[in-house]
């Protein structure tokens, strides 16, 4: 069992956000206020966290089922049908809504607690991987649509944005929601809806000129990244720095939670570049998920960080046996890459279950609380 009751003695703060996105502020907030009064009081928050990341779990599985080389919806091939993509904008957006809404439910029953600000954010660390996987069906890797090392690229820059907020709040104190976010996820269940009605065929078509619809994706994610996401996070961090309230004075502190997603990306990116097999190619979902899910790992440990006022972990454990795998990949001394990579990611999903599960068990503990229940467990 992971022990982290070090950290949980200091987990009692309030939590800080700061959310300023108009499509939050004037529609989402307001249309959550309302949804909110419709559940039961007995709710668990963190039941309702739980519920909305598996309708993104649900989506990223029916789309492996249909569509698992992301080949589906190329010309020629079998297309996922309509009514697929009519459950994936239904499923996203109550998603979407139930993780604006269970903060909601904490407060309208007094049940907030650092464990629900840990799970909620936990648990989106780790949807950014089936959230991705998910959109990119709808172009699929066929001639009209996305390289599979495109996609990796592209993954990469949503984990960053994702982890970039953190990084902010470890620097900070305060976590600042970025836009992107409510834009990406109003706008992919539409899109999702659209696909039903229209076919995927319609993204075949150029935007303007020869500009089609993948470049489109590819450059707003891109551009929102750099041009809103990454900005703004250098901008807050170093308002905090002028202001004299940045928590970590030295730049290699203020740095220290880059060092285990870049030492990721790196030795992914290694294996991707070197694969006798060309792993990517054969094996982009699976390949998606193991990165997705390692990442995600790396981020719950940050928030952990950020969270309890403690200093970030240098390295990742995860990180030793990866470098050993991509060691027996680039020498070629594994023979059935494949075999490896399903037996590596199935290795990486349990170990980052196993740390979930204990930390809940452990917060809910210190706080004497149940993770999934507002009813308070005996004093005796």
């Amino acid at each position: 069992m992971i022990n982290h009751s070090g950290y949980f003695c200091l987990l009692e703060e309030d939590y800080s956000a700061v959310d300023s996105n108009p499509l939050s502020i004037y529609v989402m907030h307001p249309f959550w206020n309302f949804v909110v009064k419709f559940l039961p009081t007995w709710l668990a928050p963190n039941l309702i966290t739980l519920t909305g990341f598996m309708f993104l779990v649900l989506n990223f599985l029916m789309l492996a089922f249909y569509d698992f080389d992301f080949t589906a919806s190329a010309a020629g091939h079998e297309h996922v049908p309509s009514w697929v993509w009519v459950a994936a904008g239904i499923f996203n957006f109550l998603a979407y809504t139930l993780d604006g809404v269970d903060g909601k439910q904490a407060r309208r029953t007094n049940s907030s607690t650092p464990l629900g600000e840990l799970f909620d954010h936990g648990l989106d660390s780790w949807a950014c991987i089936f959230f991705v996987a998910t959109v990119y069906s709808i172009f699929g890797r066929g001639e009209s649509g996305v390289g599979v090392a495109t996609l990796y690229y592209i993954l990469w820059v949503v984990l960053f944005s994702f982890i970039l907020s953190h990084w902010e709040k470890y620097n900070t104190g305060i976590l600042f929601l970025p836009w992107g976010y409510d834009i990406s996820q109003v706008t992919i269940s539409l899109v999702y809806l659209v696909t039903a009605v229209v076919g995927v065929e319609t993204w075949y078509q150029p935007v303007l000129f020869h500009f089609l619809y993948r470049d489109l994706f590819t450059f707003m994610i891109i551009a929102c990244s750099f041009t809103v996401t990454l900005p703004m996070s250098l901008y807050n961090v170093m308002k905090a720095y002028r202001s004299n309230s940045l928590k970590h004075s030295s730049f290699y502190e203020a740095f220290l939670p880059f060092l285990s997603p870049v030492l990721l990306f790196l030795l992914s990116t290694t294996w991707v570049v070197c694969s006798p097999s060309n792993i990517l190619e054969l094996q982009p979902r699976i390949f998606y998920l193991m990165v997705g899910t390692a990442f995600a790992n790396v981020t719950c440990k940050l928030i952990v960080c950020q969270m309890s006022n403690t200093r970030c972990q240098p390295l990742n454990w995860l990180l030793l046996p990866m470098l050993v795998v991509v060691l027996l990949v680039v020498s070629g001394t594994v023979v059935n890459e494949t075999l490896l990579l399903y037996v590596w990611t199935a290795a990486v999903i349990l170990a980052h279950i196993h740390y979930g599960i204990s930390v809940v068990q452990q917060l809910s503990g210190h706080f004497n609380i149940f993770a999934f229940s507002l009813k308070k467990p005996n004093s005796d």
